[in-house]
């Protein structure tokens, strides 16, 4: 009885677990604003072959198959799924929601780079400028939106269009417009945290332009956007990957126990 059995269900008891955790971070950001939910790849690891396919036998013919066995299994990578997510009416002037492709632009005022979100959820500073509602770090909108102090009404078209009302003014006056970044490959984004994306050299560079032009998506005044997690699909997603768990780990006990049999019948 060979040892590889165990090493065998092992991977395969590591890669679970390592889906487990990606399904409870799943399920604990099922309300975190424009989330986007995380799916596991798995990938088989290499092979024994004790028998090439295609071999000749002492008769010439070549054998149809061989004999390869597996090594076990492995997380290949894990894949943000940026399915558009609900949408939450709010009615909050300065909440947003992007209805399709594309990404808020923010500035990190620590190292100054250019950081993306697609939670628009977004207030006001001392200084009038939009920034995003943390109650920790405060973060520019890019390019740079300038709220007059006596402002009395926000609006914003779906092309981003950022429009004021101010005392003893009939019209709006426009004082800014917001654009959005798209990436060729969103899925290379790196994730940080606090809704956050940074750019990679597998995202690519991002291309800014006006809401609803040249593909991006249209922003929606008084909306968020919700995370795309889908409770039941995590939960059967929960069941499925305890059943794989524990069948992994009975596998190591059978293999354990024939081990010990083995063992045992040379001692005879």
């Amino acid at each position: 009885m060979s040892v590889q059995t165990l090493y065998s269900a092992a991977t395969g008891m590591a890669a679970m677990e390592t889906k487990l955790d990606v399904i409870a971070n799943n399920l604990a950001n099922v309300e975190t604003t424009a989330f986007k939910r995380g799916r596991v790849n798995f990938e088989d690891l290499f092979y024994r072959h004790e028998q090439m396919p295609g071999e000749q036998d002492a008769s010439g013919l070549y054998s149809p198959i061989g004999v390869s066995i597996g090594l076990g299994s492995r997380v290949a990578g894990i894949q943000s799924e940026f399915r558009q997510g609900a949408f939450e009416e709010t009615g909050g002037p300065l909440d947003l929601a992007i209805e399709g492709p594309g990404f808020f632009q923010v500035t990190d005022p620590a190292t100054g780079e250019f950081l993306y979100t697609r939670a628009g959820k977004f207030s006001i500073n001392a200084d009038g400028q939009l920034v995003l509602a943390s109650a920790g770090t405060s973060r520019l909108l890019e390019p740079p939106i300038q709220i007059p102090q006596d402002a009395t009404q926000i609006a914003i078209s779906d092309q981003g269009i950022v429009s004021v009302r101010q005392p003893g003014s009939t019209q709006l006056s426009q004082v800014g417009t917001i654009e959005l970044a798209t990436f060729l490959n969103p899925e290379g984004l790196l994730k940080l945290g606090e809704n956050l994306y940074a750019e990679t050299d597998a995202s690519g560079t991002p291309t800014t332009g006006t809401p609803g032009q040249q593909g991006r998506g249209v922003v929606k005044q008084g909306f968020l956007e919700a995370s795309n997690v889908e409770p039941v699909r995590e939960l059967i997603d929960l069941i499925t990957t305890q059943r794989a768990f524990e069948l992994n780990s009975q596998a190591v006990q059978v293999g354990d126990e024939i081990m010990q049999l083995v063992a045992n019948l040379r001692r005879l």
